[in-house]
């Protein structure tokens, strides 16, 4: 069943991809056995993330007519926050990146959060996995927004850039213990609102104590995205990052706790928590009922 969309995505069929993810999203029989046959290719993950009204989706837009403008292939995965009814992406339309909806350069996917809490798709990596086989140049992954807990980005992209704007202040003070542990590159956007370079020292000062034993510095660039100013010089600088030979000991850390989960999840199947619903209650009523005496039973 597999192997047609297999050979297709190979020879970069968009709409074999766009079925993919799909079938990846909705668990259909045989999507496991279809991933064990991906071969493993490398290409470049872009992560770009930061708070809400940023202008991550601008500043992504304006990172694909660069690309495109060199020629590149992009796949662009959007994850944004989920309806609660039908659990959809309810920014799903992405008007700010309609341009692009019918380049054959580019592929464009809105992904939900599906209740996930760490501002991607709980099926992220397996659907970026599927995309590099697609035959892409770059894959930019855009985040719903960035927080305390909202950092799994860094395990899955090669580059993390942290979108901020100006009037940020109290969002990098919320952010600031993850901040140093996502950014590869920071784009201050919207610079030509009044104080942006009030903003870019202050955030030096607050970056510099965790450089204070390194001569390097993380980077910031300056940029306007509604203009696309500034933004060659975020992917040069973005280019020269991904030139350096580093490894993202995050990723390893991503893996596993992915691996964990789709253990955990084969080990659960024969389980729902319907029929843990009915045996507690059957049980319950007993003296000396003990929930953990029970769980010992199915484990």
């Amino acid at each position: 069943m597999w192997q047609p969309f297999l050979h297709e995505l190979k020879q970069g069929n968009q709409k074999s991809l766009a079925r993919c993810i799909s079938f990846i999203e909705n668990e259909v029989d045989g999507y496991e056995e279809f991933l064990q046959t991906l071969p493993a290719v490398a290409v470049p993950v872009i992560g770009i993330t930061g708070p809400p009204g940023a202008g991550k989706s601008t500043m992504v837009d304006s990172l694909i007519a660069q690309l495109v403008g060199e020629g590149k292939k992009i796949a662009v995965l959007c994850v944004d926050p989920s309806s609660p009814f039908n659990l959809g992406a309810l920014l799903g339309d992405r008007i700010r990146m309609s341009n692009w909806y019918n380049h054959p350069n580019v592929f464009i996917r809105s992904l939900a959060t599906r209740g996930s809490l760490g501002g991607l798709h709980p099926k992220i990596l397996e659907i970026t996995d599927v995309c590099k086989v697609a035959g892409f140049d770059y894959i930019l992954v855009e985040t719903v927004g960035v927080g305390q807990s909202e950092i799994e980005i860094v395990g899955l992209a090669d580059i993390t850039v942290v979108v901020l704007v100006p009037e940020a202040g109290d969002e990098v003070q919320t952010m600031k213990a993850g901040l140093m542990e996502i950014a590869d590159v920071f784009a201050v956007n919207k610079a030509d609102r009044p104080d942006a370079d009030l903003f870019i020292k202050n955030l030096r000062l607050m970056l510099a104590p965790a450089f204070a034993t390194t001569t390097q510095e993380l980077p910031i660039v300056k940029t306007i995205a509604t203009e696309k100013e500034g933004t060659k010089e975020l992917w040069l600088k973005i280019a020269e990052l991904m030139q350096q030979a580093h490894t993202n000991e995050r990723r390893s850390w991503l893996l596993a706790e992915k691996a964990w989960h789709l253990i955990e999840k084969k080990r659960m199947q024969p389980l729902s928590k319907n029929i843990l619903k009915e045996e507690i209650e059957r049980h319950m009523m007993k003296p000396g009922f003990n929930l953990y005496k029970l769980c010992a039973q199915f484990s």
